[in-house]
């Protein structure tokens, strides 16, 4: 437990039933009225951000959670199969979870998981990654000195003109930018 006025970014909690991110805290005083916390909190399971407020001094449940390393395997029907690689247990993880962030995924890809018990929360890919081009979308159509290319794992990304199908190139996950040519 911690009280009200300790919530930091970053921290885990747990209101009601649901886990929280805290994004930001701030502590509001009124000329009329208690002074209390107001904290910006991101639902862990929807990704959905709220508004609470707590009195200050109100006790508020910390939740830890483990952060393992898996290694994606295959898309099995719906859901991403994962490989433990603690103790090469196999874990499911449905799409909710992984959003956007299977434009990244391919097979040998390691990523950290946050999990509160058995559930998993959240995944963090690599910042990079490097990938082969698969496609070049409408060659003959260079905007900036740029083109939009498809990855091998089916992610648009804009590139450099002299990028071929075939290269292999670095691309930042979090930015959906080209780096560089491998």
């Amino acid at each position: 437990m911690v009280l009200s006025n300790q919530l930091v970014p970053g921290m885990t909690v747990s209101v009601g039933d649901k886990l929280y991110r805290v994004e930001s805290s701030v502590k509001v005083t009124t000329p009329k009225g208690a002074p209390f916390v107001k904290a910006r909190l991101r639902e862990l399971d929807s990704e959905k951000v709220v508004e609470k407020s707590f009195k200050l001094g109100q006790t508020v449940k910390d939740v830890a959670l483990a952060e393992k390393k898996l290694e994606f395997l295959y898309l099995e029907g719906k859901n991403y199969l994962f490989l433990d690689i603690g103790n090469l247990e196999q874990v499911l993880v449905p799409p909710q979870i992984i959003g956007v962030k299977a434009n990244y995924l391919k097979e040998g890809v390691d990523i950290k998981a946050a999990f509160y018990g058995d559930t998993i929360f959240s995944i963090e890919l690599p910042q990079f990654l490097e990938l082969m081009i698969s496609k070049i979308e409408n060659a003959s159509i260079v905007v900036n000195g740029t083109k939009m290319a498809v990855l091998e794992t089916g992610a648009k990304i804009e590139v450099p003109s002299f990028i071929e199908v075939g290269d292999i190139i670095k691309v930042d996950t979090r930015s959906d930018e080209y780096v560089q040519r491998m």
